[in-house]
Order: C-alpha cells, then structure tokens, then sequence
C-alpha cells in the first residue's frame, strides 16, 4: 500500500531501474514530460493524478480497481492515522 506521495514515487524508480530505463525514456514512454518523471519520482504531492497513474501502469505497477476496493472495516480505521486532518479533524 502506498502511503504517500514519495512511496509511490519510489516505487515508480524502483521499477524504471529494474527495465532499464531512463527517466527520459519512461517520460517518452509514458507520453508525458521529463520533469514531470523526475518530480514524480521525488514525491511531490501535486503531480496529477492521471499522468501518474499512466506512468505507473506503463512501468507495470497495477493500481486495482477502486471501485471492487474493500472499505477498511472499523477495525481498521487507525491504520489511517499517517493520513493528515484539516480543520476540526472530520
């Protein structure tokens, strides 16, 4: 499970390395922009949605279907804690 912005862009280097490819090559491959790999790569939090998971689908990183995702049962509601709260906490 990624818990962040630089896990999963951690995991997009991981896999790029492992094919062999340079950040050049996965932007080219990916139809999106070097910079756009590199600051995906580095965690950063804006990156967009859509671009990133064409990336990670084109390294060979499987998302799952977030409809068919189970919700955590209530059991399992503190293993979101790494997850920030605004405003009043709800």
């Amino acid at each position: 499970m990624f818990r962040s912005a630089r896990d999963f862009g951690d995991a997009v280097r991981e896999k790029r390395k492992v094919l062999g490819w340079t950040q050049a090559e996965l932007a080219t491959r990916s139809g999106t922009g070097e910079r756009f790999i590199v600051e995906l790569e580095s965690g950063k939090r804006s990156c967009q949605l859509e671009k990133a998971l064409i990336v990670a689908r084109t390294v060979g990183i499987e998302i799952g279907d977030l409809k068919t995702a189970q919700a955590p049962s209530a059991a399992l509601d503190d293993d979101l804690g790494f997850l920030p709260t605004f405003g009043d906490g709800r």
